[in-house]
C-alpha cells in the first residue's frame, strides 16, 4: 500500500495513492490527525485496508505533496554508506555508521521545488532509501530489526557541500531550508518484505548520475536500526535515510551540481520516483 501526506485547499491530509487516484483518509478518520499519528496506531496498511478499495477522491495533480511524514521526531541520516561511494570520494571506512541529523523544514515533498541556497554553487544530489519507523523501541537487536519498520520512501539528501566541509560536522551543509525531499509516498513494509537489493537511480533532466543498489549497504537496515536505538529511542514517523551510492555530483571529474530549471529524480525499484525541479532561492 502507497500512503502520502498532501495540502489540499490550504489543508494538510493523508491518504492512499492508487493507480485510478487518491483516497483520502483524514475525512475518514477524523480522529487521527496525519500519517505520523496513524502509523503509531500500529501496521499502517492492515488499519486502512477497509477503504482501500473505495472511489478516489481525487487525482494526485490535484495536491500539493508534503514530504512523506512532515513532522517526524528525528531524521538520522547515514553518511558514506556504500564501498563505491566512499572511495569516489576518498573516504576511508568508519568502525561504526556514520550518523547525522536532518531537520524537518529541510525537506520538501514530491514535485516540490527544491531551492539552491544563494551561499553557493556546490548542491548536490544524494538518491537514497528511507526507512521510516513505525514501532518505537530501544535497544532493538538486530533480529528483531524489521519489526520496527513501518516502509519505505525515496529520499534525496542534497548536501551543500561547501558548508558541509566548514567543520568535522555536516550539520550545515545538511540543513538549509528546503534542500532535500522525501516522497512521493510511504510503502508499506507488507509490500517489501526484503528491501535488500532494490536498484536506486538518480537522474538530471534524464540523464543517469547514480545507479546502485541497497544490497550494497556497508550497514544494512537491521544493523543501522539496532545501532541508532542503542542511544536514542526510535519512535513512529522516524525517519532513517541509509546512505548514498557512487556517482554523486562533487564526486566527479569535472563535478556536477543542480542548478535552477534542472529536474532531479530519485527512483527505487518497488518503492517509487521522487521528482524536484530545483530554483535559485529568492
Amino acid at each position: 500500500m502507497r500512503l502520502a501526506s498532501y495540502r489540499r485547499s490550504g489543508t494538510a491530509s493523508f491518504g492512499i495513492v492508487t493507480d485510478e487516484g487518491i483516497i483520502d483518509l483524514k475525512s475518514r478518520l477524523p480522529d487521527v490527525p496525519d500519517l505520523k499519528a496513524l502509523i503509531a496506531l500500529g501496521p499502517p496498511a492492515a488499519a486502512v485496508a477497509r477503504f482501500a478499495h473505495h472511489a478516489p477522491d481525487f487525482a494526485p495533480a490535484q495536491v500539493e505533496f508534503l514530504p512523506v511524514i512532515p513532522n517526524p521526531d528525528k531524521i538520522a541520516c547515514i553518511g558514506v554508506n556504500y564501498r563505491d561511494h566512499a572511495a569516489e570520494l576518498g573516504s576511508k571506512l568508519a568502525d561504526h555508521p556514520t550518523v547525522f541529523i536532518r531537520w524537518p523544514d529541510s525537506l520538501v515533498g514530491h514535485d516540490r521545488p527544491i531551492i539552491r541556497p544563494k551561499v553557493s554553487e556546490r548542491v548536490d544530489y544524494e538518491g537514497e532509501l528511507a526507512v521510516i519507523i513505525g514501532k518505537a523501541g530501544r535497544a532493538i537487536p538486530r533480529e528483531r530489526a524489521m519489526d520496527h519498520v513501518a516502509g519505505y520512501a525515496c529520499f534525496n539528501d542534497v548536501s551543500i557541500r561547501d558548508w558541509q566541509r566548514h567543520s568535522s560536522q555536516f550539520s550545515a551543509g545538511k540543513n538549509f531550508t528546503g534542500v532535500g525531499a522525501l516522497g512521493p509516498w510511504l510503502v508499506t513494509s507488507d509490500e517489501l518484505p526484503d528491501p535488500r537489493g532494490l536498484s536506486i537511480r538518480t537522474t538530471i533532466n534524464g540523464v543517469v548520475f547514480q545507479d546502485g543498489a541497497t544490497a550494497d549497504m556497508i550497514y544494512d537496515i537491521p544493523a543501522l536500526i539496532a545501532y541508532l536505538s542503542t542511544f536514542t529511542e526510535l519512535r513512529p514517523g522516524d525517519i532513517i535515510a541509509t546512505g548514498t551510492p557512487e556517482g554523486v555530483g562533487d564526486g566527479r571529474n569535472p563535478p556536477v551540481y543542480l542548478k535552477a530549471g534542472d529536474e532531479v529524480a530519485v527512483a527505487i525499484a518497488g518503492v517509487g520516483r521522487l521528482t524536484n525541479p530545483v530554483i535559485d532561492e529568492a
